[in-house]
Parts: structure tokens; sequence; C-alpha cells
């Protein structure tokens, strides 16, 4: 496995072989240029063979067997948490619950707190930035509760809009605000701890998606201030099927039970049941524990590259990438222009329609999203129906970006964009 130390520029050509899937070509023989990482990254030799290698050797299920597999199963999977909390500045291991990922972790906050904490009239507010996960959930309570969601805007640089979360929170009953930490559309990396510090000035707690953060950034939770941050494995090397949800202790310890079942109970009895501690208490039934064994080998290998070099290196290739994208006649760029951006890029390109722009891309074995990227209202915002997105991780580097600018070009050629 390659390791780097401090913040040294990164050898790309060397990560990349440490990734089995950039050894395949694509479209007749074109090596593959890969960047959707937003959507999900691609997983090194060392974690495919932490998981293949849990199923070889030690395959049990966990915390209920008094056998030698399932006494080491446990184990694994308990490490597994702990590098989490490591990885995240938790102030303990039990702080963190495994989920499927970012969408359950933000539904799991939403159906015991919120079910719990939220009255008829109170108000959660998030943004018009956010991803699907975290707007439809609130939206759900509403019906159900009675519950109001009100969203702060942004302004014409893709930027919160910082004095109406303000005027939201001096205004209303605001209980909750939930709000990512970069945008999965725009790239936009939101000032967390003042937001925190916002809201908690007025009791309202703060519920930070980090599934495009987490991945890409330092990122600690006390330095953060937050009371809840949700992430997914499969966008930081993982396995799918593996996420996250840290919560302060005292909060986890207030909450009930997501799901009812096996493994989450303390007692049961024909009158009722006792919950279990937490984490327990939110990981009813058998757990993906190979996934999350999984993530801490994608934890270990990040940890082994560091977080601050990787963030410097997608700072680097947007630097690289935007003044060239924006030589581009008819090419229209979405997203602050700044250091609070991280290594997304949306674009239009004249009147193409985004899906027509990745295909065309998609023949010169550029690998790309394109539609509304499950933030329609953003969309609705920007004035589009969809975008394409191309984003950054730590296994591309600058000849990635030649070929999208190569391949742009022709997409102007054969749908005759103006300029």
């Amino acid at each position: 496995m390659t390791s780097f130390t401090g913040t040294q520029p990164l050898d790309v050509e060397r990560i990349r072989g440490d990734f089995p899937i950039f050894q395949r070509t694509v479209r007749g023989g074109r090596p593959l240029v890969y960047l959707d990482s937003a959507a999900t990254s691609q997983k090194p030799a060392s974690v495919i063979e932490a998981l293949a290698g849990f199923y070889r050797t030690s395959n049990a299920n966990i915390h209920r067997g008094i056998y030698e597999l399932s006494e080491e199963a446990s184990v694994l999977y308990e490490e597994a948490r702990a590098k989490v909390a490591r990885f995240i500045g938790a102030t303990r291991a039990q702080e963190v619950v495994f989920v499927r990922n970012t969408t359950e972790a933000i539904n799991l906050v939403a159906r015991t707190w919120g079910t719990t904490a939220l009255q008829p009239g109170d108000v959660v507010v998030t943004t018009i930035l956010e991803h699907h996960s975290n707007i439809v959930p609130w939206h759900q309570l509403a019906v159900e509760r009675g519950i109001i969601v009100r969203f702060v805007d942004i302004d014409e640089h893709g930027r919160l809009r910082l004095d109406q979360l303000e005027e939201l929170l001096d205004a209303y009953p605001v209980k909750l605000v939930a709000v990512t930490h970069v945008s999965n559309a725009l790239g936009t990396i939101n000032p967390i701890p003042e937001i925190v510090r916002l809201a908690h000035r007025t009791g309202a707690l703060v519920l930070v998606d980090g599934a495009q953060s987490v991945p890409h950034l330092p990122v600690n939770v006390r330095e953060l201030g937050a009371d809840f941050l949700a992430f997914s494995g499969h966008k930081m090397l993982a396995p799918f099927g593996i996420g996250v949800l840290w919560a302060r202790y005292d909060l986890l310890t207030s909450l009930p039970p997501f799901l009812g079942g096996g493994g989450m109970i303390r007692t049961v009895t024909t009158d009722g049941f006792s919950p279990g501690d937490v984490p327990v208490r939110f990981e009813a039934g058998t757990p993906s524990v190979a996934d999350a064994v999984a993530l801490g080998a994608a934890i270990d290998y990040l940890e082994s590259i560091g977080m601050a070099a990787i963030r410097q290196h997608e700072r680097a290739l947007l630097a690289y990438a935007l003044p060239r994208l924006e030589e581009i006649p008819g090419i229209r760029l979405y997203g602050p222009v700044g250091d609070d951006r991280s290594g997304v890029i949306s674009f239009t390109i004249g009147d193409v329609h985004p899906h027509d722009v990745a295909a065309v891309l998609d023949q010169h074995g550029i690998a790309v999203r394109a539609g509304h990227h499950c933030t329609q209202p953003l969309m609705r915002r920007l004035g589009v129906v969809a975008t394409t997105r191309a984003s950054f991780y730590l296994y591309n580097a600058e000849d990635d970006v030649d070929r999208l600018i190569e391949a742009l070009r022709e997409v102007r050629r054969v749908f005759g964009v103006a300029g």
C-alpha cells in the first residue's frame, strides 16, 4: 500500500497502482478516467482484501457466539468502530453507530430524536444545497407531526445566506438545523462551526451531512461542534452498505431505538422489552460486519496518505481545472470560486442536455455524473433541470483534466455549441 506523510504532492501514479480497477480499459481500450467519486469512490486492493479476508478467515456472527471465530469477528467489528471514532475525533467509540449509509443515518435521527423532541409547530431549518436525504425525512415529519421545514437560500456564488439563517433562528422555534458540510452538486464547503455557533445560541441542535466532507477533508467532530454527523463508507474507499451516524453520547443515550429485533435489546418478555446500551440499541439484527471491517481498512489507507494531503491535492486539481474549463466557449460553471470549495465541478455547456454531454464523455472513457444529483430544489434555484458533474479524488491527476477538456471540445463540435 502506498504511504505518504505530511502534505507533500501526491504521487498519483503510485496511488492508482493500489486500485485494481484502474488496470482495466473501457470503450474499446481507453484508459478509465473516473470523475464520479462524489457518487461513489473506487476501492484500493487493501480494502478489497480486508473484505475478502474476513469472509475467508473470520466469518461468523458477532457478540453472540462463545467460540473463536465469533469472538474474533466481534473484535474486528469493534476495532473498526474504534478506528472510525479516532478518525473523526469522537470522544468515545460508543458515539459511533454503524448504519448502511448517510441516508439511513439521517432517517435514524428523524425517527428517534425527531419523533420524541419535535412537536407541532416546531421548525427544522435546512438549506437549498441539501441532498434529498437531508430534505425528505423532514418533509415526512412535517406531514406526520405538523412540524415546519424552512430553507436557507444561497447567494449568486453558491454560498449559504447565513444572514437568512440568523433571521430564521431569531424568528421561529427552530429545534434543528440540518445542513450539508459540503454540497454534492456545487462543492460549496459550508462554515459548520459558525453555523453551529448561531444555532446553539438559540438552543437548536445541528445535524451535519458529512457524506462529501469526511472522505475529502480533515473532519473532527469536536472542532465542528455539531450534535449529529452522518456519512457513508462507499464514498471514502469502503464498500457499499456501511455508513456512520456519530452523535454526542448524552444525546444517543436519551434516544429510543430505531428498529426492533435481535441484538438491540437487554431483555424481552411477553409484556415488553428494554433496549440495550448505545450504540447496540441502534444496530438491530445482524450488522454488515465485513463491510465495517473493510471501512476500517479504508480509514487505514486514508490515514496513511493524510486527509490534509488529500485536501491539498484536490485544491491543486481545482486550480488547474477551473481556468481551463472557463476557456471553453459556451460553458457555464456553478459554485463558489475560492478556498471554500471541494473537488466538485458542476457545469452546463450551451443548451446540450447534461445526459448527452455525459454520453459523449463516456465514449472517451470518462465517467461523470449527469442529472439533478438528488438536489432538485437546488437545480430549480439555479434555473436548470440538470448539470454535468465531474468530481475529483486522490487518484485523479492533471491528465484526467486534460482528457476532460479534450472531450468537452468534442461535445461542442458534435452539438454545434456556439461560443
